[in-house]
């Protein structure tokens, strides 16, 4: 960790907004166009109306009414529309459409935490990663019997897909509508409890995906309330959340508040903040700078590290920079541009976003780098893109940023959902994982990598019967505009779903419980070798001896990636100590050479 880091982990610019604890007993909905805002609270049967006393603030409050987990709520907008949820509702067990039940989290005050950066996080879907009996649809309790798998592989944190409440009971949850909601099907926030305790009981955090640039379009009430989006900016979804115009402020604190829900009352250890420069925001301080010094402060109050990660396609430092010194001050972001390196080096796939990608010399610069368009020309987009800023140069640490092989957009947004395991041979999967795995950024998994899952994993959703066609002719029509000309799995086909759902019986059989070992072993050297858990990006290198074999440097420690089919061999200087190998041929490789009789790669220690 820099200096900068650690300065922006205990010293928090003045001014943050906190929206501080929340009284789940208190029941209270900001409408300010509302002249006149009705509560009915239902509990044992009973039914209750209480017409709610208007603050100048625009909040409405029911101070006579104090609630407890169980009671059924809902709101009504001058006396004259439906009943409709709360905003905040901590979950939503008849849909995204039904009442509000009040749940009071109760976080384990004894876990102390990890720091994430380095480290290695594991992406999951809840409804696919650990399928219930018969095929039923996974649930955070189900995934719980998985995550001993997690801890013998070796990872430290459990990313979790959305699981704010969206419509319907399987979809990817980044069309969630209740953004404090756990999803009933997935169990409800009670489930999510569950599930965090069992994690921190095996010293595993967790990271929640959090969707606030946007929400979905069924269920979507926000608006009825109070000016939650404005005209001022659009983005691919539509009007922008108004984060800068008339009534920010409180909205602001709505999605201030929806990171403290998440971090401090549900004891998390995260947030994966999807798409952040969606976040249109024109204020005089950026969102995420006072989101980041807001977490900050509830790090230090907690005790623990509170770790938030950026998913941005920018390419500019200034997303890791520390508030203190004009940055915007996540932890870590997703490095993209690394992905595309090392996919279309090993796939040879150069269309679309990989048509800048795919030669060696792009693989080295990103590996070392983190970023191919740094102020240069994009073909895809059509324009430079990036920031000119070099990370070495100015002392960003690798650790910064997360580096991955596969992901729920990399893998889910291809016309069939298909995983590079697919088209590409065993070895080039394992020599292009030995250069995440042994690389220098943050690492992350993608459900089922390890051992090269051949399950793909495609969009799917399940809206009612006005949206889901709609949601089906789009997805054919956007794959058949890329030229595409196969079948398209219907998003709202069940069969979609289920054909996601991962088969753990392959794990313990054939190439795949070789690849599981590959990755398994890997894992351990990342943590066992000083020289892999080294951030410092100026220290390391990337030799190219062909299109087909680099070299991959750090410190005494060396990875031979090869995705050709004919052997390599490397000079032996003397002293050098093969520590993992993967090879095509595993029956007649030498174990101590540093010669692959075709594809895979070795990782040895230099003399």
């Amino acid at each position: 960790m820099t200096a900068a880091h650690e300065a922006r982990l205990v010293a928090p610019a003045p001014g943050t907004t906190d929206p501080g604890p929340r009284d789940h007993a208190d029941l209270a909905v900001w409408a300010p166009r509302a002249t006149a805002v009705e509560l009915r609270v239902r509990r044992d049967g009973a039914e209750t109306v209480t017409t709610m006393e208007r603050g100048a603030d625009g909040w409405h409050r029911a101070p006579s009414v104090r609630a407890v987990p169980g009671d059924r709520y809902a709101y009504r907008l001058d006396a004259d529309g439906p009943w409709l949820p709360d905003p905040r509702s901590l979950h939503q067990p008849d849909g995204v459409h039904g009442d509000s039940e009040v749940h009071a989290p109760a976080p384990d005050p004894s876990w102390t935490g990890r720091d994430l950066r380095g480290g290695t996080i594991y992406e999951l879907h809840v409804g696919t990663f650990a399928p219930g009996p018969d095929g039923a649809s996974g649930t955070l309790d189900t995934a719980i019997s998985r995550l001993d798998h997690l801890v013998a592989l070796g990872v430290d944190a459990v990313e979790l897909m959305p699981v704010a409440a969206f419509p319907g009971e399987r979809g990817w949850g980044y069309d969630g509508v209740d953004l404090y909601a756990t999803h009933a099907a997935y169990g409800g926030p009670a489930a999510l409890e569950r599930f965090v305790a069992a994690a921190h009981e095996r010293g595993l955090a967790v990271v929640m995906d959090v969707v606030m640039n946007h929400l979905g379009p069924a269920g979507n009430y926000l608006s009825a309330f109070a000016p939650y989006f404005t005209d001022t900016h659009e983005t691919p979804w539509g009007p922008a959340v108004n984060l800068d115009a008339d009534g920010s402020a409180e909205v602001r604190a709505f999605l201030l508040g929806l990171a403290r829900h998440w971090l401090v009352d549900m004891g998390l250890d995260g947030l994966r903040l999807d798409a952040v420069h969606a976040l249109r925001d024109d204020s005089d301080r950026h969102l995420l700078a006072e989101l980041a010094d807001a977490v900050a402060s509830w790090s230090a109050a907690l005790g623990r590290p509170l770790t938030l990660i950026a998913e941005s396609d920018l390419n500019d430092p200034r997303m890791v920079t520390p508030t203190a010194d004009g940055g915007l001050g996540m932890d870590m972001q997703w490095a993209d541009d690394i992905h595309h390196a090392v996919h279309a080096w090993s796939t040879g796939e150069r269309d679309g976003y990989y048509g800048d990608f795919g030669s060696a010399e792009v693989l080295a610069r990103c590996v070392t780098r983190m970023f191919e368009h740094a102020g240069t020309f994009s073909t895809f987009r059509g324009q430079v893109w990036g920031s000119p800023v070099d990370p070495t140069a100015e002392g960003y640490d690798a650790h910064s940023f997360v580096a991955f092989l596969q992901d729920h957009d990399q893998v889910g947004n291809r016309a069939v959902g298909d995983r590079p395991d697919a088209t590409t041979p065993l070895g080039v999967h394992a020599a292009a994982a030995a250069l995440i795995l042994c690389g220098p950024a943050t690492v992350m998994l993608f459900q089922g990598e390890e051992w090269a899952a051949s399950t793909p994993f495609t969009f799917f959703t399940d809206h009612d019967d006005e949206l889901g066609p709609l949601v089906s002719a789009g997805r054919a029509e956007e794959f058949a505009q890329m030229g595409w000309s196969g079948d398209i799995p219907d998003p709202q086909d069940r069969a979609t779903f289920e054909a996601a759902m991962l088969d753990w019986s392959e794990a313990e059989h054939g190439d795949h419980a070789r690849m599981l070992a590959w990755y398994t072993e890997l894992l351990a050297l990342r943590r066992a070798e000083a020289d892999l858990r080294d951030p410092d990006l100026r220290r390391v290198d990337v030799e190219i001896l062909s299109e087909e074999t680099v070299v991959l440097r750090r410190g005494r420690i060396r990875v031979l990636a090869h995705r050709g089919e004919g052997p390599i061999v490397l000079p032996d200087e003397g002293g050098a100590e093969v520590l993992a190998r993967f090879d095509t041929d595993p029956e007649t490789a030498d174990a101590d050479a540093l010669a692959l009789r075709g594809q895979g790669a070795i990782v040895f220690h230099c003399p």
